[in-house]
């Protein structure tokens, strides 16, 4: 069980693995992936579970099921991004500095998140003068 949101730890292919990300597409699998063995994890990729279904309507008494029900739409493949080391923290590695791109640069929230292209490192506000 998680301390909190923000640490959550589950079995991944036989694995304990802390949760980086649920429900990603493949594209954000890659980036992920790919930044966090360059920062010496190893990665544990999985197929999200599909969303629930809605009940079907119960048939009414005295009338006829003529209609037949539609299909769900298909839910795009997600995937859960996990890493084995379990105590792994998304908010403690970004905020703390942990993590480096493959240029050498520390790892941004808006890097983390797609928003840059390249992560720009900022001074902390406790370094300026």
């Amino acid at each position: 069980m998680a301390i909190n949101k923000n640490h959550e730890f589950d079995e991944l292919d036989g694995v304990k693995c802390g949760i980086v990300e649920k429900n990603v597409l493949p594209e954000r699998v890659a980036f992920l992936k790919k930044l966090l063995e360059y920062n010496k994890f190893t990665v544990v990729v999985v197929p999200s579970p599909p969303p629930k279904a809605p009940p079907a309507p119960r048939p009414v008494e005295g009338e006829e099921n003529v209609a037949t029900p539609e299909p769900a739409p298909i839910a795009p493949l997600t995937f859960t991004v996990g890493v084995t080391d379990y105590t792994f923290n998304t908010i403690n590695a970004i905020y703390g500095r942990l993590l480096k791109t493959p240029d050498g640069r520390v790892v941004t929230m808006a890097y983390w998140q797609q928003q840059e292209a390249e992560s720009h490192d900022e001074i902390p506000y406790y370094e300026h003068s």
